[in-house]
């Protein structure tokens, strides 16, 4: 009976650990699909079944403190880091789109879509009019 017990404990567990990481929600690192150069730390993360992310910290060195100057409306000049960049993604089989993505280097927003590649590596493509006109970028899960 005891070993019943902690097989079902062990998989419940297992479960847990391994639905967690088959998950878009949590901290990614953004590197630069140009220069390779580290980025930033965005969390994805969910508010009414849609997904959504922010930027947590600015990795490039000399540009933690950088405004949005290129954004348009209420986030023109504001702080990058804290900003809200994905915003309304619906999720569709192992998709997610539907929002947008904001560009904060050109102070762009384009439409979005994210799939997790493998369970420390999430596709992120943002693209105008149909996906077949876009860039991709490859985010990379943040161990904590």
């Amino acid at each position: 009976m005891k070993k019943h017990i902690f097989l079902a404990i062990t998989l419940v567990f297992t479960s847990v650990l391994v639905s967690n990481a088959q998950s878009i929600f949590g901290k990614w690192k953004t590197i630069d699909d140009n220069t390779g150069i580290e980025k930033s730390i965005v969390e994805i993360y969910k508010v009414d079944g849609k997904a959504y992310a922010k930027v947590l910290q600015i990795l490039e060195k000399g540009k933690e403190d950088e405004l949005c100057d290129k954004c348009k409306g209420a986030k023109k000049g504001k702080p990058i880091k804290g900003m809200k960049i994905i915003n309304g993604l619906s999720q569709d089989d192992g998709e997610w789109n539907g929002g947008k993505i904001l560009d904060p280097k050109v102070g762009k927003e384009y439409k979005c879509y994210i799939t997790l590649e493998s369970p420390n590596k999430l596709k992120v493509r943002g693209y105008i009019g149909f996906s077949l006109f876009g860039r991709t970028q490859y985010w990379y899960r943040v161990e904590e």
